[in-house]
């Protein structure tokens, strides 16, 4: 009987690290999502957890409910105006919004989102102590609750709820979005970039100044192997110019672009360095009235489709009227979903630029569609004020409930 008990003893202590090794970042992921993992996870017994399965109900009609409202409308639009899409897809002051990402450029290979938040980490859900994975599924319900509301992260409250609780940082919401978008992870690595652009994947030092995230290697129903870079940059001037994040992501160029619920930071002068590499790295630019100003893009280089009404910035962004806008949008295509924080389908509005070929012919990025107005000439170039130091506000209104 004492053989037959360290013989048990020892296979126990021998089957914990194993235990631990088997919770992959794919089960992680679906857990997070309100999605049962795989069969065999040390994570399938926690959803016996009656916390997790009120996550899961709550996750569930949210995101029927936005997939029905918003995103599936946004891959048809994509599908119907996007005619050959670059497999590298940029979207700057992104945060942790992969959902957007895919929904846009859903053919892209290569992503590449970037914001200040720090990627984080995700612990190993089955080591919290009691009462913790209840408390991680709230806090992961509380960090999304303003996009999957409105479309877009409210900064001020992400910097607070992506610093709270036992998961931290963007990582848990990527996470959230690739399962719930379809996409099956294979592999989570951190990575850094030194100043010239050089990306490091394991323990060798970037020097100074390096940039840090993570990548993700995913696949989606059809096996495809795509890459998700999140990287946590300052892409103020100074902080760009100090570091070798732009040089990284020229190494992908030229891509796509997507600007969205951008604060109106493309407007200051603090910003120009980025919105130049947007400029003359991208084959298209997807963004709402946000992004780059029209009288910085070159009429002899792109063409412009706009989509929806442009009603001008909320209010918390004052000064950002662009009356060139206003007259381009005149003779807009409609669309049937709300993007950005006028997130209401009749006031949203959205632009598609494409760059045109050097000899100013239309290129094989050219939308689909045929009644969009020609390119209008840029208004003179002003000085833009920087943005006010204000946030967006959410309204009382919730597309769903708990």
């Amino acid at each position: 009987m004492k053989i037959a008990a360290i013989a048990a003893a020892m296979l126990l202590a021998a089957s914990l690290p194993a235990r631990a090794a088997d919770v992959t970042a794919d089960d992680t992921a679906r857990f997070l999502a309100g999605m049962p993992p795989s069969a065999d996870s040390p994570l399938t017994p926690l959803t016996k957890d009656p916390a997790w399965q009120r996550h899961a109900r709550f996750f569930d009609t949210a995101f029927a409910q936005l997939e029905q409202r918003q995103v599936s409308k946004i891959r048809t639009w994509a599908a119907a105006n996007l005619a050959a899409p670059r497999p590298t897809m940029f979207y700057m002051f992104s945060g942790p919004d992969f959902l957007y990402a895919d929904a846009f450029y859903s053919k892209a290979t290569t992503y590449v989102l970037s914001a200040l938040e720090p990627p984080g980490s995700v612990p190993d859900l089955t080591r919290l102590p009691r009462g913790g994975v209840g408390a991680a599924l709230y806090d992961v319900e509380r960090s999304l609750g303003s996009i999957l509301s409105f479309s877009f992260f409210i900064t001020k409250r992400m910097k607070v709820d992506l610093r709270a609780g036992q998961l931290n940082g963007t990582l848990p919401i990527l996470y959230v979005f690739l399962a719930r978008s379809g996409k099956t992870i294979r592999n989570v690595s951190p990575v850094a970039i030194d100043d010239k652009g050089t990306a490091y994947f394991a323990n060798e030092n970037p020097g100074p100044n390096a940039v840090r995230g993570v990548r993700i290697v995913f696949a989606g129903s059809d096996g495809v192997e795509k890459t998700l870079y999140y990287f946590s940059t300052d892409l103020s001037d100074p902080g760009v110019k100090a570091s070798g994040f732009l040089k990284f992501c020229a190494t992908l160029a030229p891509g796509n672009s997507l600007i969205k619920s951008a604060s109106y930071l493309l407007y200051s002068g603090n910003f120009t360095t980025v919105r130049d590499f947007i400029l003359a790295n991208s084959a298209t630019i997807i963004q709402d009235d946000s992004g780059i100003p029209l009288g910085y893009y070159s009429a002899k280089k792109w063409r412009f489709f706009p989509f929806g009404r442009y009603a001008g910035p909320i209010a918390e962004f004052p000064g950002r009227y662009q009356e060139s806008y206003a007259e381009l949008f005149r003779r807009a295509q409609p669309m049937d979903f709300g993007i950005g924080y006028r997130w209401r389908t009749h006031e949203s509005n959205l632009l598609l630029s494409v760059r045109l070929p050097d000899d100013g012919s239309a290129g094989p990025e050219t939308t689909s569609s045929t009644d969009a107005p020609p390119s209008p000439k840029p208004p003179r170039s002003r000085t833009p004020r920087p943005p006010a130091p204000v946030e967006p506000q959410p309204r009382s209104f919730f597309w769903f409930s708990r």
